[in-house]
């Protein structure tokens, strides 16, 4: 049998973030031009490197990475378990990982956790140099005296955090979800460059990156536009792009497919803009924005990226479609709450979840979290309510994908009666 360019590769499907997932057909051309121009993209010289694959492989982020590793000469190390990661990361040590948001906010809080326990100079030495990170500018935009003291942060405390992923980090790669900046500054401020990029499953998946050379790297966007892909913004917003990493079509969805790709481009549903420099921003997801009942826009995702900066919330998802205002279902980071609520010698019963969550001094010390990010934003869009859920939003229980996104429609669907508490009493 003759395999041509434009062969059926695979079918991967969608993570269902918002709906059903979808098969997206994907051509050996797409797949493998997408490769090429990723690569030559990262400039990463082949050479005698190792990686550790450790998202699944059903999703097009891992599979892309792979084929990637392949086309370089990476050795390929495969992780036991998510859980089982950070000992992995030490025996393996390897030189690339790419990184899904998720898994970098958990390596930022344990950190950062593991700081605030510690005492005298080393606890000062501790938030110095982290407060150093979240004022980091590339290219030495900070100035000669910023980067003195950055260095002396590199060698005291940030070393112990390369050492934590394996010591021979040379960047990270971030996909499948928005990336808080924060958390880019502080990474490559410790001298772990975190690239975000951006893609989709229609799209094999890289349409852009950033990366250090030749200033391409924006913090704040998903970088420039890979080589031979043309991205447009339409009128309303949304990002449309057209090359030869666009799919085939969805399996055995001629009409979804037509609805998707209309005049050679892939509509995506991301709402975004190019800056006059050619880098491009996502603003939101077009099937996640919505109105309120007084007819304006609510961008859901800057909202929950802002509120996951607090060390007290681990997962948030903003609420309030044709209702008067918006609200947040929030899944407190419990670990830092515990922690909390010893050194603070609260009288406040820990042995469950339920009970923390029901505790007025900690439902006041979120809500001052909430009050905090609301200063940024506009008053249609400011958070008036919030409820808590004692459980821990997962994969095994269907409210995260398998990259850790959130599951908008499952997380309503489980917590309707905590909707109704907001917006009906």
């Amino acid at each position: 049998m003759n395999v041509s360019p434009l062969s059926l590769a695979t079918i991967i499907y969608t993570s269902g973030t918002t709906g059903t997932p979808k098969g997206v057909v994907l051509s050996h051309k797409n797949i493998v031009e997408n490769a090429f121009v990723s690569a030559k993209a990262l400039d990463f010289k082949p050479g005698k490197y190792k990686v550790l694959s450790y998202l699944p492989i059903c999703h097009i982020f891992e599979r892309f990475a792979l084929y990637y590793y392949q086309l370089i000469g990476f050795e390929i190390y495969y992780a036991e378990s998510i859980e089982k990661l950070g000992d992995n990361l030490k025996e393996v040590k390897p030189h690339f990982i790419p990184v899904v948001p998720r898994l970098l906010e958990k390596i930022y809080d344990k950190i950062v956790d593991k700081g605030s326990n510690l005492k005298g100079l080393k606890r000062l030495l501790f938030f110095w140099s982290l407060n150093l990170g979240k004022r980091y500018g590339p290219y030495q935009k900070n100035g000669w005296w910023y980067h003195f003291q950055l260095n002396i942060a590199q060698k005291l405390i940030f070393s112990k955090w390369r050492d934590a992923l394996g010591g021979n980090i040379k960047f990270l790669v971030s996909g499948s979800a928005p990336l808080q900046p924060l958390l880019i500054k502080v990474f490559t401020a410790a001298g772990i460059p975190v690239f975000e990029g951006y893609g989709m499953t229609e799209t094999s998946p890289g349409i852009s990156i950033n990366d250090f050379r030749n200033n391409r790297l924006k913090i704040g966007t998903v970088g420039r536009v890979l080589e031979n892909i043309e991205v447009k913004i339409a009128e309303d917003g949304e990002i449309l792009v057209k090359g030869t990493n666009i799919m085939m079509g969805y399996f055995k969805e001629e009409k979804l497919t037509n609805e998707t790709i209309k005049n050679g481009y892939l509509h995506t549903g991301d709402i975004g803009e190019l800056d006059n420099e050619g880098f491009l921003k996502i603003t939101d997801r077009k099937k996640e924005m919505f109105k309120t009942s007084g007819g304006k826009y609510i961008a859901p995702a800057v909202l929950e990226s802002k509120l996951k900066e607090s060390r007290f919330i681990e997962q948030v998802m903003i609420v309030g479609e044709n209702e008067k205002m918006p609200a947040a279902i929030i899944q407190p980071h419990f670990e830092f709450l515990i922690e909390w609520i010893k050194r603070k010698e609260l009288k406040i019963d820990i042995s469950s979840n339920k009970a923390i969550i029901s505790n007025k001094k900690v439902i006041k010390r979120i809500g001052k979290e909430i009050v905090f990010v609301n200063r940024l934003f506009g008053n249609w869009e400011k958070i008036k309510d919030f409820e808590l859920t004692p459980d821990i939003w997962s994969i095994e229980n269907g409210l995260l994908t398998p990259t850790m996104k959130i599951k908008r429609r499952a997380i309503i669907k489980k917590y309707s009666h905590l909707h109704d508490n907001i917006y009906k009493n």
